[in-house]
């Protein structure tokens, strides 16, 4: 299309790539503001989170107690590990049905709540920050043996989960198979009563 030509649209082309051309810019903006925004959270969050968390933790597991570092982490690690994977496994199942989406949106936002403490852990055994390593000595020292149990109860609920997925998984293949052995039982059943003169192939000779 020339300078002289029409755009079928009506707009003159200048207007037509001007508009796109404001489109992408403003697009850009928009992204490099939000890299800028997770850029400076994140460097807050791994100064602040750490620390905070490994303090939060000493309190509940009564300040130096093994046993209540044990406990507590052995319950967050297995709940904060069973209750997003439910949720996730409740959001792959309603994303086809029926304002499934917002409602697997609404359960992913869920799992990410629950697994935050299990997050924030982390944040502490893989941090390479100072705060990180702040945050271990404080655990070393407020909530001894936190640290194994959260992992410990972390792979149980894994495991238990794995367990069950593949119990149901079994179970509803076995229902189909015993569903389709009988629906060609009752084929069989029904040419057999409409054609006497048909051998039952179920019958052997």
């Amino acid at each position: 299309m020339t300078a002289n030509q029409a755009d079928p649209t009506g707009r003159s082309p200048r207007t037509v790539f001007g508009a796109t051309g404001r489109q992408w810019r403003n697009r850009t903006i928009v992204a490099l503001t939000a890299i800028l925004l997770l850029v400076i959270a994140y460097f807050i969050v791994a100064a602040f989170i750490p620390r905070w968390w490994a303090h939060r933790v000493g309190s509940m597991s009564g300040n130096g107690s093994f046993t209540k570092g044990i406990a507590s982490g052995f319950g967050i690690g297995f709940l904060c590990t069973l209750v997003p994977l439910l949720l996730l496994a409740f959001c792959l199942m309603v994303w086809q049905r029926r304002g499934g989406r917002f409602m697997a949106g609404a359960a992913v936002v869920l799992a990410i709540a629950a697994a935050l403490p299990n997050l924030m852990t982390l944040s502490i055994v893989w941090g390479r920050s100072d705060a990180a390593h702040a945050g271990e000595r404080i655990l070393d020292v407020e909530a001894p043996g936190f640290r194994g149990a959260s992992l410990a109860g972390a792979i149980l609920a894994l495991a238990l989960l794995l367990i069950v997925a593949f119990t149901v998984i079994r179970h509803q293949i076995t229902a189909k198979h015993e569903a389709r052995a009988a629906a060609e039982q009752a084929q069989a059943a029904n040419r057999t009563a409409t054609d006497p003169g048909t051998p039952d192939p179920t019958i052997e000779r």
